[in-house]
């Protein structure tokens, strides 16, 4: 059994490397290699991985700005027995990138979608951030513009999960800035840039201690840059006694989520605050 042989009338979903070359998978390879066309963002990008590993595919480029108009050019290929591989610049395809239009289009048409898993920045990023990893939640880039910026993150500012975000370097400054207004100077955020490349950086700090070191360290605005901010804890101290006596009674009739959604309900208090709270309630039994 050839594990690494292709399947015609398939679209294959293609993870690459987000910066050192060698993390591309033996069997992305192998993919890239034997299909009919390469999709990608930007051919000339995408050109100089495949020169680097000598593939000579023929290549088709499919972005933002025409992935409607090329979905049923592809999906025509696809039914005509042809096997094409979507990439992105970098990482893996559809994560803040283009393709989801494509996807939904060819699996509508029981077209055969496989992923090719691989090199992902959220993720890798998470791993080494020292943050909670079993519940978090990806947002993508953050608005350019300070005012939509702040009120996406006010809109996050109870949510418990560890959060990852896409942001731009140039603006990193301004991002922490934001942070620090609408969430606090104690909120715990790691900067991971360039990973996997010559300069990867991975630094953290409490937001306010984090704007300081990029203002005295220029040469940290430069490159690609994941965000990753901590989650809301709930302070005991802000729960009063009648709050937490109804919750423990209700957990103990019902599951986490429902037992904060009727305590809220009850008592007219942020559900995200209860649900932190009875987390740590059920840790220490």
């Amino acid at each position: 059994m050839n594990e690494h042989k292709i399947n015609p009338s398939t679209l294959y979903i293609v993870a690459t490397p987000i910066g050192n070359l060698g993390d591309i998978s033996t069997r992305a390879l192998a993919i890239l290699s034997q299909v009919d066309i390469i999709a990608c963002e930007d051919t000339r990008h995408t050109q100089k991985l495949l020169s680097a590993y000598t593939i000579k595919n023929k290549t088709l480029s499919m972005h933002d700005h025409n992935e409607r108009q090329r979905q049923d050019y592809i999906a025509q290929l696809l039914q005509e027995g042809k096997s094409i591989a979507l990439v992105s610049d970098a990482g893996t395809p559809l994560i803040s990138d283009p393709g989801f239009h494509l996807v939904r289009h060819c699996r509508s048409l029981g077209l055969a979608v496989s992923p090719i898993p691989g090199a992902c920045a959220a993720i890798a990023a998470l791993s080494a951030a020292g943050l909670p990893t079993d519940r978090f939640s990806f947002e993508g880039f953050l608005p350019s513009k300070s005012t939509a910026r702040q009120g996406a993150l006010l809109a996050l500012a109870n949510e418990t999960r560890t959060m990852v975000f896409y942001d731009a370097p140039r603006r990193a400054i301004d991002t922490i800035k934001d942070i620090v207004t609408t969430l606090g100077g104690e909120r715990y955020v790691v900067i991971a840039r360039e990973l996997t490349k010559t300069f990867e950086t991975i630094h953290s700090d409490n937001a306010e201690n984090l704007l300081a070191w990029l203002e005295q360290d220029p040469n940290q605005l430069k490159g690609e840059m994941v965000l990753i901010i901590e989650g809301y804890k709930a302070d005991v101290n802000d729960i009063s006694s009648e709050v937490i006596n109804t919750l423990k009674l209700l957990l103990a009739e019902m599951k986490p989520k429902k037992a904060c959604a009727i305590t809220a309900q009850i008592h007219g208090v942020k559900k995200n605050a209860l649900y932190e709270f009875a987390l740590s309630l059920k840790s220490e039994r």
